[in-house]
């Protein structure tokens, strides 16, 4: 038997695939251990260029403290990006769902196994769907996880009434480009595995990861309103409010296209992702990124400074100033924070399901965090009373 512990960097997509391979060790009779485990394995990422170099430090940092240390995840498949490791690192540079079986096939199973090892969260990461055919500039994904593939519904739902067997009260699904599932055999589309993920019993709480605006249809955006287990979140990727960008990106819509997409969706509460400092992104470009997420009604971004990645069409090409990046990722952290705050106070006074998922916090259903005082893993009603710097403070009701 070995001992072993298993780290992810990055996004939920990642967090899901280093699940697997816990649930894999785990499932040959291997032990997991917080501290002082021989084994090592580190899902990477290679989002930006400080991803893989946050990559290189934890596996550097592993080495030194584990007899065999186990590269998985994106950045393994980036060319030289883990030269010069110590002898005991391992780069296992295979699609995500070889990966398990590889690092097992490694370490070697024996005879003592586990059945449906239970993830620890009190949320679990349900993953239907790799890859990604499109071909964003600035994106790496495609050549790291090759094209878009979906799991069959079945094992999707399988594995969905086996979490909450489990005890795990929110599901999320969580993909690379979850608007790409398709089973065709079983005739499933995202919008059908909704409304049939969300009815099955036991599932209380059921959220997308998160959405591109192309792939909000109609059919899609019903499921999630007509299916009482859907959480009202939606994270839908912006990446830039100028239409000039959006094109030099190589993204399929346009700004107004976009807040079309969103605006409507008042029932949500809308997420999104912004890159700052694409090359060609002038301070009126800027502006027009500003403008354009106070119109869709975002209520939270998550920031990336541009970042040229290998293989891609912008490799070479990062025209804009590091100050100006940094002082425009400030400038819309800022934006981001304020518009938390609004949609924060707004519940003031109203009443919603929390999960609780450490000490004294959770989430509302919309997925906006609430402090409140409950048991971790408890789904409890509370009621807002105010706010915060951290979020909504609650009691329960």
């Amino acid at each position: 038997m070995a001992s072993f512990s298993v780290r992810f960097l990055g996004c939920k997509v990642s967090y899901a695939d280093a699940q697997a391979v816990r649930e894999r060790l785990l499932a040959d009779g291997h032990a997991e251990r917080g501290i002082g485990a021989e084994i090592a394995v580190v899902n990477t990422c290679c989002v930006t260029g400080e991803a893989v170099s946050k990559s290189r430090r934890t596996v550097s940092r592993a080495a030194r403290t584990h007899q065999r240390v186990y590269v998985t995840g994106c950045a393994a498949h980036l060319a030289g990006a883990f030269d010069s490791m110590p002898s005991n690192v391992t780069v296992v540079a295979r699609p995500s769902e070889e990966t398990p079986a590889a690092v097992a096939g490694d370490v070697g199973a024996i005879g003592c196994v586990q059945a449906h090892t239970r993830l620890e969260r009190t949320r679990a990461f349900v993953k239907i769907q790799d890859g990604c055919s499109f071909s964003c500039a600035f994106c790496v994904i495609p050549l790291v996880r090759g094209g878009t593939r979906s799991r069959r519904a079945d094992a999707v739902l399988g594995e969905i009434e086996r979490r909450v067997d489990q005890g795990h009260r929110e599901i999320v699904l969580t993909g690379v480009n979850l608007g790409c599932f398709r089973d065709r055999e079983a005739g499933h589309t995202l919008a059908t595995l909704v409304a049939t993920a969300g009815s099955l019993p036991g599932v209380e709480r059921l959220r997308l990861s998160s959405i591109e605006v192309n792939h909000l249809s109609r059919d899609l955006v019903a499921a999630l309103r007509e299916t009482p287990a859907v959480s009202r979140h939606l994270h839908v990727p912006l990446q830039s409010g100028d239409d000039g960008v959006l094109r030099a990106m190589g993204r399929r819509y346009s700004a107004s296209q976009y807040v079309d997409k969103v605006r409507p969706l008042t029932d949500f509460n809308v997420t999104a992702d912004v890159i700052v400092g694409f090359p060609g992104e002038d301070d009126a470009a800027f502006a027009r990124t500003v403008e354009v997420v106070e119109r869709a009604g975002i209520t939270r971004l998550h920031v990336f400074p541009y970042s040229p990645r290998p293989g891609t069409t912008t490799a070479a090409v990062d025209s804009v100033p590091a100050v100006v990046k940094k002082e425009r990722s400030e400038r819309l952290r800022a934006l981001s924070d304020e518009l938390s705050r609004r949609r924060w106070a707004s519940r003031v006074g109203t009443i919603d399901r929390v999960l609780v998922d450490r000490p004294g916090r959770g989430y509302g259903d919309d997925y906006t965090p609430w402090l409140v005082e409950g048991e971790v893993g408890q789904l409890l009603r509370a009621r807002a009373v105010g706010v915060s710097e951290e979020g909504i403070v609650a009691v329960a009701a």
